[in-house]
């Protein structure tokens, strides 16, 4: 089926006054490759208030070219005001691919987009390739509560649509020497079409949980015991400057807030460390911290399945084990 006009690859970084959600970046890594194998060129798509210096980092981070919507009405995410402004791009410029972030914004844009462009897209992806005879981009993503990967393609329409959870891929160095073009457009919208503002915002817990860029997450599961049990997590969380992460068992029992659990209901996380205490391995946990750089275990079972996937293990009672981790680790800093 030919796809005549249709060509580039688009990556939506979501802002929030001004400042770029790290996933869009991210997002430029498999979007590089990606377009490079199709001979497309990879595109920035920043939409929101005073954006330039996200924009010049989009380039630094891989994007040939970075289309800028700047506007007082995008300070702050707006359903109505950001699909629009999308629709109206897509429809100038007739992008081949369309890159979101799976957050809870690019799980509200994309699906709108896609919708209003009778286009198909593929939700919570956690791997990106081509078909190279098609064009089509191959998506994969967990089915049957990740027990399997289910690969998906769009060979009936265009744009090709997708979010990809954030923590999958990671952000290239930046090159500060990178060139690339900033386009700058002007997408009107009529106040008449946004059916929703924003009264008032409140921090909760779940910004102050930033499981997606953080280098270090101490994460606790059933083996913590209960909710008292994570005073042990949270102290070494905080001694090594990290965050505190969960299973969906200590969720589920309602130990901690959902908001820091990890998995495939949870967060995809890519940390430079990843330290699992009283966490057997179950493939949904694994699912979302397989790409961490190094990856600990912390479990009294010796058969416990994620010592299968960790760098480095140690059997043992938690309660004994991370304090002493904690200490040591005070030790090599003072």
């Amino acid at each position: 089926m030919s796809f005549e006009g249709y060509r580039d690859l688009w990556v939506f970084i979501e802002t929030h006054r001004g400042q770029a959600k790290s996933v869009g970046y991210e997002l430029l890594t498999p979007g590089r490759a990606l377009a490079d194998r199709a001979g497309y060129k990879l595109v920035a798509v920043i939409i929101g208030k005073n954006i330039g210096a996200a924009a010049a980092r989009a380039i630094e981070h891989g994007a040939d070219t970075a289309i800028v919507v700047d506007g007082d009405i995008y300070d702050v995410y707006n359903t109505d005001a950001v699909s629009l402004a999308l629709l109206a791009l897509i429809d100038k410029y007739k992008p081949d691919t369309v890159l979101f972030g799976a957050t809870n914004n690019g799980r509200d844009a994309g699906p709108r987009v896609a919708c209003a462009l009778k286009t198909g897209l593929t939700a919570d992806c956690t791997g990106l390739d081509i078909d190279a005879e098609t064009g089509n981009i191959l998506w994969t993503r967990p089915a049957f509560g990740g027990n399997l990967m289910a690969q998906i393609q769009c060979p009936d329409t265009r744009p090709q649509m997708g979010t990809v959870r954030p923590g999958v891929f990671k952000k290239t160095a930046p090159d500060a020497a990178r060139s690339g073009n900033v386009i700058s457009e002007d997408v009107s919208v009529d106040p008449a079409q946004i059916r929703t503002r924003v009264v008032d915002s409140i921090r909760e817990v779940a910004e102050a949980v930033n499981l997606d860029e953080a280098e270090i997450i101490v994460s606790g599961g059933r083996g913590v015991g209960g909710p008292e049990g994570f005073a042990a997590i949270r102290l070494l969380a905080d001694t090594l400057g990290g965050v505190v992460g969960a299973s969906r068992a200590a969720v589920d029992a309602g130990w901690i807030p959902h908001a820091h659990q990890v998995g495939q209901t949870g967060k995809t996380v890519g940390p430079k460390v990843y330290i699992a205490c009283g966490i057997s391995g179950a493939i949904q946990h694994l699912a979302g911290m397989s790409g961490s750089d190094t990856i600990i275990a912390v479990n009294r079972d010796p058969d416990a399945p994620i010592f299968e996937f960790a760098h480095y293990g140690i059997v043992g009672d938690l309660f004994e084990v991370i304090p002493r981790l904690a200490e040591e680790y005070r030790k090599m800093k003072a």
